[in-house]
């Protein structure tokens, strides 16, 4: 298993970095890890990515899931800051344990980096899938 530790992205200037940090680890299966990024006046106007995982019933495969959310918050004229909108991205990777550790890095390396293309970062920002 791996460790948990803080990430560090790029933000959209592509420049600066921002670093997400780690929160709660996963306590097991199904028990979610926890990262939070450091923008926000208190932990519900953060983004939070949270990954958790857990076998089928059958122990031949382990599923991935991950869910990113980015809130939009808004001050009000009292000063109250409120969430307004929350932005959602979200994963499932589906790996049979039987599969050689090599493939299962090859599938992970170059899913993920297709996931983080310059293309759907443009699909995702403008709202349609390619043309």
């Amino acid at each position: 298993m791996p460790n948990q530790a803080d990430i560090t992205v790029k933000k959209a200037d592509g420049s600066t970095d921002i670093v997400y940090a780690k929160v709660v680890p996963s306590s097991g299966s199904n028990s979610p890890a926890i990262w939070r990024s450091p923008v926000g006046a208190a932990a519900g106007h953060k983004a939070t990515l949270r990954v958790r995982s857990a076998p089928n019933a059958s122990g031949t495969v382990r599923r991935v899931e991950g869910e990113y959310v980015f809130p939009e918050t808004a001050t009000a004229a009292d000063g109250k800051v409120t969430v307004v909108n929350k932005a959602r991205l979200q994963f499932t990777a589906v790996v049979p344990q039987d599969m050689l550790d090599t493939l299962v890095a090859e599938f992970a390396h170059q899913g993920l980096n297709l996931m983080a293309s310059s293309l759907n970062k443009s699909q995702v920002i403008e709202g349609y899938a390619a043309t």
